[in-house]
C-alpha cells in the first residue's frame, strides 16, 4: 500500500473508485447527475486539483482530492472501506494542509460519520447548486 500523486494513467481507475463509493453515499442523487459529475470530474475537477490515490496491491482503491485546504473529493472503493485506507488518505491530506474543510450532503451519511469520527465539526449548512440537496459544510484543525 501506498499513498502517491495522481497520474493520467490512473483516470480509468479512479472514476471505478468514485461511482462504485459515489453510488452508495449519493444514493440519494438522480442518475443523470453521476453521468454529469463524470464528465465534470476529467474535464474539471482532476485538472484544478490536487490529487493523491492509495494503491493496495497495485490497484488505486481510493483517492482525496484537494483544492487548497477545502477536500473537494474523497473516495474509497466500498471494497476497501474501515480497513484504514479513508484514514490514511485524510491523515495525508492533513499532513500537507493541517486545517481543513469539506462540504458533504447532509443525507450522505457515509462520509459524514467518518468525518465526525475523524474530527470535523459541522460549521455551517448551505444546498448544493446542481441538486438542491442539503450540505454541511464540516472543519477540522489538527490539535497541537
Amino acid at each position: 500500500m501506498k499513498i502517491r500523486l495522481y497520474q493520467e494513467v490512473d483516470q480509468a481507475a479512479l472514476l471505478t473508485v468514485w461511482y462504485r463509493a459515489a453510488a452508495i453515499a449519493h444514493y440519494f442523487l438522480p442518475a443523470n447527475y453521476f453521468q454529469q459529475e463524470r464528465s465534470d470530474i476529467v474535464d474539471l475537477y482532476l485538472p484544478m486539483a490536487e490529487t493523491w490515490v492509495y494503491e493496495h496491491q497495485g490497484e488505486v482503491v481510493g483517492f482525496i482530492s484537494l483544492l487548497g485546504q477545502t477536500v473537494g473529493g474523497f473516495f474509497v472503493d466500498p471494497e476497501m472501506q474501515d480497513k484504514g485506507v479513508g484514514r490514511s488518505l485524510m491523515d495525508h491530506a492533513v499532513q500537507l494542509r493541517g486545517a481543513l474543510n469539506v462540504e458533504v450532503f447532509e443525507q450522505n451519511e457515509v462520509g459524514r460519520r467518518f468525518y465526525s469520527r475523524y474530527g470535523f465539526v459541522p460549521v455551517s449548512s448551505s444546498h448544493h447548486n446542481a441538486t438542491g440537496q442539503p450540505l454541511i459544510l464540516m472543519k477540522f484543525v489538527p490539535r497541537r
